[in-house]
């Protein structure tokens, strides 16, 4: 584990603080870097936290550039489950962001593959991502990379497992509208961040955390290539490591 330095918070409030403590200080340290953004339930907190720091202590946005790992194909920008306005709501209309310089994919670009393409020439041209944020999927995922018999590399169009779909349906009306579809930053792309912030909350990651972890590395854990990264920092709440402390108590060492 020497290369990974885990913090350990008492419930996903207090993870959505360490976390965002992390992102704020890579912020102050470079007020015009590339941060690679997350969606879904786990970076709520972080998202809160960060708006907190820009209301309260003046935390500025005015440079920062953003990316966002994934979004799905078919849904327009203000559709409410899209990735865009997921963005919106949770942080970018309530900071000082120029909007301009975030970029999120285009689930209803004409040509899918140039448009990844030019998604991964926007991060080149922006210098690499110097912090990448994460969730993780019960069956590993990190951004759409889903299980799969080799790791991916860039920017790219994927298809949905049904456990992701079926992970996601809560946030839709019906399985029916979950696309099936997504478009996502490769496991190259994602392994290039200067630094990855992986965020874990809740009892139900507790087993694929700690295959992730201590598991072999295996594209069928997408996750479990974090191994390889020389900076990541793990932020899990007690829900999720109490089990994976007992057979390995130097994961908080």
């Amino acid at each position: 584990m020497s290369n990974f330095e885990v913090w350990r918070a008492a419930d996903p409030v207090s993870a959505g603080k360490i976390g965002a403590e992390i992102i704020s200080k890579t912020i102050i340290n470079k007020p015009d870097c590339l941060l690679g953004l997350a969606t879904g339930s786990t970076p709520v907190p972080v998202y809160k936290e960060l708006v907190l720091q820009h209301k309260k202590e003046a935390l500025d946005f005015s440079k920062v550039r953003t990316v966002n790992l994934d979004e799905y194909v078919g849904l327009p920008a203000d559709h409410p489950q899209s990735y865009h306005h997921f963005m919106m709501d949770n942080l970018f209309r309530h900071i000082n962001i120029n909007l301009q310089n975030t970029r999120i994919p285009d689930g209803m670009a004409t040509d899918l593959s140039a448009h990844c393409d030019q998604y991964e020439q926007q991060i080149k041209k922006w210098n690499g991502i110097d912090l990448q944020l994460l969730g993780i999927g019960l069956n590993g995922h990190i951004g759409f990379n889903e299980p799969a018999s080799v790791f991916t590399r860039r920017t790219h169009l994927t298809n949905l497992t049904e456990s992701t779909r079926k992970a996601n349906q809560r946030f839709f009306t019906s399985i029916d509208e979950v696309p099936r579809q997504a478009i996502t930053m490769g496991i190259g792309t994602i392994m290039a961040a200067s630094q990855i912030l992986l965020v874990c909350t809740g009892v139900k990651k507790a087993d694929i955390l700690e295959r992730t972890f201590f598991g072999p590395i295996d594209p069928m854990v997408p996750a479990s290539v974090l191994q390889f990264h020389q900076h990541v920092t793990v932020v899990a709440d007690d829900a999720a490591v109490k089990t994976i402390l007992q057979k390995h108590p130097e994961f908080t060492d």
